[in-house]
């Protein structure tokens, strides 16, 4: 009796563990199955990096350089520096706020809708302007509302794609702005300058994109309440805003020095990109620099587009560091070329050797940057990713003054100053990147689900 008592009580346990099992396999299996398409979930990154992309290098130049009278890098440069700073500081306000959101339309499409509507009205009002003055206040206020809703969509990977396929999803997501990149240099670079007129038609091109890209994001993706939402705060105001503020790098110290490298790579990246007009026009002496401009700027966007996507898929299977470092690499290379090459030949080939390098690293530091942000604040942690981006974009911004002061002292030297800085900063991004630990995605089988040995991450590897 005793026996068959015992025998019972391990038959029972046996079932249990395989019930058990085979709940998580079905948790699983279903999980896999609601997560998005990624070409839908990352579409509204299509239209953002179109208005952006058709802003900052061809339309706010014109503008600047139609009042006449002005320094243009220094107007330029300054003009955009403080645009960004706001950037910089309303991103990981609008995500973090953006994790305590809760409405029937999800926690972050609602930031998304209000900021991209507000984008628009925005961007009329700067392109319509004919003071410095206007052009500036309407530029700050895109700049404010755009990244009331740039904030939030970065939590949208985090949120909705499982750990597995994070490495596929930012290699979309990098793919749909390059693409927006591609369109920009394509389209946008042939219609300004030509007229008055063909600045209202690009304003009203660019809206569309970016209204018809948050359209298919946001029908095409279902937000739920589940284990990694933010937790509902049961006290004062006060105690709210300081919990959503709450930024605990230092246990994060990983994801620190991430930001860090990305910042002294984008730092180089976007000096060059800030410029690249003037340089045109000033060094190259290219009668249609809009147009040079939008050239390279499709060299540069079709190479990004052909490395971002395998750049994804591989940092699966060889990490993330890995791939960083050769991109980091590629990069500098090309921006020490730059001080070497001065002949408008070159502008293609060189634009093909960064445009590499960028895509393996905005791919890869991305999915790297999922990998180590606390899942339930991912909004809140992604949003400040932006201290790397916008902070390196504005931080570029202040080479203004410093290429009209050493082109007064030496004509044109300013432009080969910028280019030292860029590959200098970096190498200073791949050296950081030395000192970030690995975070491999473990491959999940339904074995090792039923054994409990599933984990969706590896242990950092130094």
């Amino acid at each position: 009796m005793q026996f068959n008592h015992g025998l019972r009580i391990q038959r029972s346990a046996l079932l249990s563990r395989h019930v058990s099992s085979a709940t998580e396999i079905e948790e699983e299996v279903t999980r896999s199955n609601r997560s998005p398409n990624v070409l839908v979930l990352n579409a509204y990154w299509l239209g953002l990096s179109f208005m952006w992309n058709s802003i900052h290098p061809l339309i706010l130049p014109l503008l600047i350089l139609q009042l006449g009278g002005l320094a243009p890098n220094t107007a330029y440069g300054m003009l955009t520096f403080l645009g960004l700073c706001i950037a910089l500081v309303i991103q990981p306000v609008s995500g973090a706020l953006s994790d305590y959101t809760r409405t029937r339309w999800g926690r972050r499409r609602p930031w998304m809708m209000a900021g991209t509507g507000l984008s628009i009205l925005w961007l009329i009002a700067m392109v319509a302007s004919r003071s410095y003055l206007g052009i500036a206040i309407s530029y700050i206020g895109l700049q404010l509302c755009s990244n009331l809703a740039h904030g939030p969509a970065q939590g949208l990977i985090p949120d909705l794609v499982p750990d597995d396929r994070r490495g596929v999803a930012s290699g979309i997501k990098n793919l749909c702005e390059m693409l927006g990149v591609i369109a920009a240099s394509l389209v946008i670079s042939r219609l300004v300058g030509v007229s008055s007129t063909a600045l209202i038609v690009a304003t009203l091109l660019i809206s569309t994109v970016l209204l018809g890209s948050l359209a298919v994001t946001g029908q095409g993706i279902h937000e739920e309440i589940n284990g990694t939402q933010a937790p509902i705060i049961h006290y004062s105001l006060w105690q709210q805003i300081k919990e959503v503020m709450n930024i605990r790098l230092r246990e994060h110290g990983s994801y620190a020095k991430l930001l860090a490298s990305r910042f002294c790579v984008f730092l180089g990246i976007y000096a060059v990109q800030a410029f690249a007009f003037f340089y045109f026009m000033d060094v190259l002496r290219i009668e249609a620099p809009a147009r040079a401009m939008g050239s390279m700027m499709t060299v540069i966007g079709i190479s990004v587009l052909v490395a971002v996507y395998p750049a994804g898929l591989l940092s699966e299977r060889w990490g993330r560091k890995r791939l960083s470092l050769v991109a980091c690499g590629i990069v500098a290379f090309g921006m020490a070329l730059l001080t070497v090459l001065r002949q408008p030949g070159w502008i293609p080939v060189l634009g093909v050797v960064i445009g590499v390098g960028m895509g393996i690293f905005n791919s890869v530091n991305w999915a790297w940057a999922t990998d180590l942000v606390p899942a339930s604040e991912a909004g809140k942690y992604l949003g400040l990713s932006n201290l790397a981006t916008a902070g390196s974009a504005a931080s570029a911004r202040l080479f203004g003054p410093l290429i009209d002061l050493v082109n007064h002292w030496s004509p044109n030297t300013g432009y080969l100053v910028l280019f030292v800085i860029a590959t200098l900063a970096t190498l200073v991004g791949f050296w950081i990147t030395l000192r970030v630990p690995e975070t491999r995605i473990i491959p999940q089988s339904q074995e090792q689900v039923a054994q409990g040995t599933v984990a969706h991450r590896s242990d950092p590897v130094p």
